[in-house]
């Protein structure tokens, strides 16, 4: 029976215009963000699982050289960055973020999964002097590899020399025989048709990641109204699942796939591809079985037919066999713009994506700079220019930055001791200190800028961004001084490593967090989402030549390994020495010209 309110009892206050479900909270935020962080948590476990392993499969699996590995790690990572600015436009004019996230999401799961079906793995050969031999691959107890060349029914030890002769060692450990440098190249025999399939599933990932990256987070901002001051705490809440993401399967995806060196053997590449597609497939779970959580958020805009959403996605699947065909140019060229000459040359050798890349930032710049000092006032066009020499000098520090999964987890591969307080890891795992540098240091560098704030003693963007650059400078630096110390199998100690990556943490901590926020702040009102997309081009650029600066850094290898540890060393330390020395110089300048584009910015903070 229910009770009717009469006149006698008094009525309970009408609520029926508050909705209780909205007044649900998470850490004081809307609830819906809690899942929208377990999305990109998951999204990221995907991304930096794969990530974490990329390079040292291309080496070891594939057995491609250390030039035509990094150029293609670079061309990767590349249109990660660049595939947003198309997708994020698409998502805001047609489809919505919602649909926009799922199409990228499942698309990137199965990319991840497509590199799982990698094959057999490459067989490696060496050509002396125009003829070609078979290599084979002993490993013994420890674990440890050694490759010979079969010449006829000798087994030759191969030996890199310091002057870039090769020996081929007798069975008494002599040479038998000396290669004049150059005279001796080795490659791996692989299937054209496995070859493919890695390249198709890189595309896919290139292609979905356009979709879900840039509008997973346009939905968290869409939970705040404006002027909501939970918004930036929110953000900070959500960007802690990417480095949780990030650190979680850097661990983990290496582990399966290559085990704990000289207790476990692993499960093998697929196994760690495939932890990163289950990471992403959970991802794309989350959105699509919201159970009406999300219902309201990044919906599809007024106007819009339902069914134009499939000949988008159609249009987008084209994309996959472009990009497939971009990197194959990018493989044909690798060896093309190492033999060119000057600047001018090296430019004309440059891949298709490369002269895409750079041709369209050295437009971009200039050209909206002319524009701004068109139409606007004396002071609009200051502030565009403080914002264009910032987002070059970004380019600069990326290109560096991102060494961490080219020419640094070599190094680590190569010349490192993987060993923490006497327990192996593997290389790709040591991807996770920068992960975990940031969720420990990110708390504490927002405090000391929040207190020297109070006192009037916070740094200016620019002096943030030259700090930024000394830093990631410094981190070569130091490893390089490490590199001195390196034992008789010519490896340093992991802390040095570890060092670098605290350094470069910190570093990226001065510059990441205020970029985005520099551009909305610095741009002509009507220009700002085009100022955006040159910001994600600049970084985009970074990741191009981050892979080209891993090339300069290659060593000759035998089926994945190198012949020679010393050159190896002293190939690396000149050219981190070089690099390191380069950024510092280069944020030192910054710094002196900093009260010089403070005063463009015009009080902007």
């Amino acid at each position: 029976m229910v009770d009717t309110p009469t006149a006698d009892t008094p009525r309970e206050p009408d609520i029926s215009h508050i909705n209780p479900a909205a007044e649900a909270t998470w850490f004081g935020h809307p609830r819906q963000l809690a899942r929208l962080f377990t999305t990109e948590m998951w999204e990221r476990f995907g991304y930096y699982g794969m990530r974490a392993l990329l390079t040292l499969y291309l080496t070891q699996h594939f057995l491609f050289g250390d030039r035509a590995a990094t150029g293609l790690y670079g061309g990767y990572t590349a249109l990660v960055y660049l595939t947003p600015l198309v997708g994020g436009y698409l998502a805001d004019q047609y489809l919505g973020s919602k649909r926009a996230v799922k199409f990228g999401a499942i698309l990137m799961s199965l990319g991840y999964l497509t590199l799982a079906f990698g094959g057999q793995a490459a067989k490696p050969y060496a050509t002396v002097d125009g003829q070609r031999y078979e290599v084979a691959v002993e490993r013994n107890a420890a674990g440890a590899e050694t490759r010979y060349v079969l010449d006829g029914g000798q087994r030759l030890a191969i030996k890199g020399n310091d002057d870039g002769t090769v020996s081929l060692l007798g069975a008494n450990g002599q040479p038998a025989r000396t290669i004049a440098k150059g005279g001796f190249a080795s490659d791996g025999e692989r299937s054209p048709f496995y070859t493919a399939i890695l390249l198709l599933a890189l595309s896919m990932i290139s292609v979905g990641n356009g979709f879900f990256k840039p509008n997973i987070s346009t939905m968290v901002g869409e939970l705040y109204e404006q002027g909501d001051r939970r918004r930036d705490a929110g953000f900070t809440i959500f960007y802690m699942g990417i480095n949780l993401g990030s650190l979680l399967s850097q661990f983990l995806c290496p582990l399966l796939a290559q085990g704990i060196p000289g207790v476990w053997a692993g499960l093998g590449w697929w196994a760690g591809f495939a932890l990163a597609a289950f990471g992403m497939f959970l991802s794309w779970s989350l959105i699509q079985f919201d159970g009406g959580r999300l219902t309201g958020y990044g919906e599809q805009p007024a106007g819009q037919p339902a069914n134009r959403a499939i000949g988008i996605y159609a249009a987008a699947l084209i994309g996959i066999p472009l990009f497939y065909l971009l990197f194959v140019n990018l493989m044909n060229n690798a060896e093309a713009t190492a033999a060119s000459s000057g600047i001018v040359g090296y430019l004309l050798a440059l891949p298709l994506m490369g002269k895409l890349l750079f041709g369209t930032f050295l437009v971009a710049v200039p050209g909206i700079l002319i524009w701004s000092w068109r139409v606007g006032d004396r002071r609009e066009f200051q502030m565009m220019l403080a914002a264009m020499v910032l987002i070059t000098f970004n380019v600069v520090f990326w290109t560096l930055f991102e060494q961490a999964g080219s020419s640094l987890i070599l190094f680590a591969d190569r010349n490192t001791d993987l060993t923490i307080f006497g327990y192996p890891i593997t290389a790709g795992q040591t991807q996770t200190f920068n992960a975990l540098f940031i969720v420990l240091f990110a708390p504490v560098m927002a405090a000391l800028w929040t207190a020297l704030a109070r006192r009037g003693l916070e740094p200016s963007i620019p002096v943030k961004f030259g700090i930024a650059l000394i830093g990631v400078g410094a981190g070569f630096l130091f490893l390089v001084w490490g590199g001195q110390f390196a034992g008789a199998d010519f490896k340093v100690a992991i802390w040095w490593l570890v060092g670098l990556y605290l350094i470069h943490s910190l570093a990226e901590l001065c510059i990441s967090p205020v970029g985005l926020s520099m551009v909305t702040k610095l741009s002509i009102a009507r220009i700002v989402g085009l100022m955006m997309g040159v910001w994600f081009l600049s970084i985009s650029v970074a990741q191009y030549f981050a892979g080209v600066v891993a090339q300069v850094a290659s060593v000759e290898t035998v089926g994945g390994q190198v012949t020679n540890l010393k050159v190896s060393l002293d190939t690396y330390n000149g050219v981190f020495w070089t690099i390191g020395l380069a950024a510092a110089i280069i944020g030192a300048g910054l710094l002196a010209l900093s009260p010089f584009i403070k005063r463009w910015m015009h009080g902007v903070q």
